[in-house]
């Protein structure tokens, strides 16, 4: 059967540039999205989040019929569902918006249709959102009923993008897809092949599933490691980034760069998602989770050892100091600010400091919620004027411009050796 009408449950950072990547091919795509500010955003061919290229293509698939955004789902020949999965209480997968996806696109599935789930899910998600589908259509037969003879057919397939490359990834980057019965692997693999450029790889959902976490899981580890590298140098005092680049003159080393922790909607989550389902066996990866989320604690303490030496060199008082932070998306040049360390920090810092917070951060026009009532939004040549000491925490293309030799502060807590 072929796909000629194709819905993606959730317009976010994954789910819009996807069903964009349909509809570029031409294909008729219907986004859902329980966000209403998102859909008329949509609807009018503009985009409600960051990220390059998105914009126009987004606009001519609009203009030309081929995608819509709507609040309920519709018919369609293939779902897929791109909708967050937190976690919850102890780092526990919270499988709520899965499950509330699942069930709102259930009284429109025919037989034949196609379900894909894109969200990262610990291992068995699948598996259980293929019940949860069942449980509200017991008129239609799923792979764990009927197998290969299924009304539906139902798959596992993860993204592998990286904000700010989306568009490109998403079209060259292979994907791994996982079938619940090789009819949905095949027929999962021939709805990417679509758009997608690179190698639709076939495996089982549940291998599918731990794939993504296992990619993640591997980046945490290694940004541990020089998270660790940069606390130990701090001790000895080391240059760390000068260290590094030494150390990965080595042939087979390739040491990462450390930062104030790390975020976005994968690396400081997935883990979580083993270490929850397997405690015992996953020693190292809870070890590299802790490390990473401990890191923001210690960026805050050499804020305010250097606080402490301005009061004591400066002769001003507490209140009078001004502290500037740059950066809150959780990566550079972006506006995602989804489990940002730095939005974490600069929270941490405005609680403790009686003085003025300022916030640098050109990607965004607005404060979140945690912050509105504790920082001043600042472009860059207004902060580095006014504040005593500067944080930086997010190396976005604009703060590289700037060379060292023009921060004229003294008192300076460089998190990414910007400008060092």
């Amino acid at each position: 059967m072929s796909f000629e009408t194709i819905s993606v449950i959730g317009l976010g950072y994954i789910g819009l540039p996807t069903a964009a990547a349909f509809a570029s091919r031409q294909k008729r795509v219907i986004g859902v999205d329980v966000n209403q500010h998102a859909v008329e955003t949509i609807n009018r061919g503009s985009i409600h989040i960051v990220e390059p290229d998105l914009d126009k293509i987004v606009k001519i698939a609009v203009e030309e019929g081929f995608l819509k955004a709507v609040t309920v789902p519709q018919a369609a020949d293939a779902f897929l569902i791109a909708v967050p999965t937190p976690f919850k209480g102890e780092h526990e997968p919270d499988m709520a918006y899965v499950r509330s996806a699942a069930e709102s696109i259930a009284p429109v599935l025919k037989k034949g249709d196609l379900v894909i789930l894109e969200s990262t899910s610990p291992v068995g998600a699948t598996e259980q959102m293929a019940e949860w589908l069942a449980a509200v259509r017991p008129d239609l037969s799923f792979p764990q009923q009927a197998g290969e003879n299924s009304d539906i057919d139902i798959a596992y397939c993860p993204e592998r993008v990286l904000p700010g490359q989306v568009m490109v990834e998403l079209i060259k980057n292979d994907r791994v897809v996982g079938g619940m019965t090789a009819k949905s692997s095949r027929r999962a693999s021939e709805l990417y092949n679509i758009f997608l450029e690179g190698e639709c790889v076939i495996s089982n959902a549940r291998t599918a599933e731990m794939c993504k976490l296992t990619e993640n899981s591997f980046r945490d580890v290694n940004i541990a490691f020089a998270n660790e590298l940069s606390l130990i140098c701090a001790e000895q005092g080391i240059n760390v980034w000068e260290l590094i680049s030494l150390a990965n003159r080595h042939p087979r080393v390739n040491i990462l760069q450390p930062g104030p922790g790390v975020g976005g909607h994968c690396i400081a989550v997935d883990p979580w998602f083993i270490v929850s389902q397997n405690p015992e066996q996953s020693r190292l990866i809870h070890t590299a989770r802790l490390v990473n989320d401990g890191k923001p604690l210690w960026v805050v303490d050499q804020v305010k050892a250097t606080v402490a030496d301005c009061l004591a060199e400066s002769g001003k008082r507490a209140n009078e100091i001004k502290i500037a932070c740059f950066g809150l998306a959780f990566k550079p040049n972006i506006d995602d600010l989804r489990e940002s360390p730095a939005v974490y920090i600069t929270k941490m810092v405005a609680q403790w400091h009686v003085g003025q917070t300022i916030v640098v951060e050109p990607n965004v026009h607005e404060l979140p919620n945690s912050l509105k009532d504790r920082v001043e939004l600042m472009d860059v040549n207004q902060a580095l004027k006014q504040a005593d000491v500067v944080l930086m925490l997010v190396d976005h293309s604009q703060f590289k411009a700037i060379h060292g030799s023009a921060i004229k502060q003294k008192w300076v807590v460089d998190t990414k050796g910007v400008w060092r």
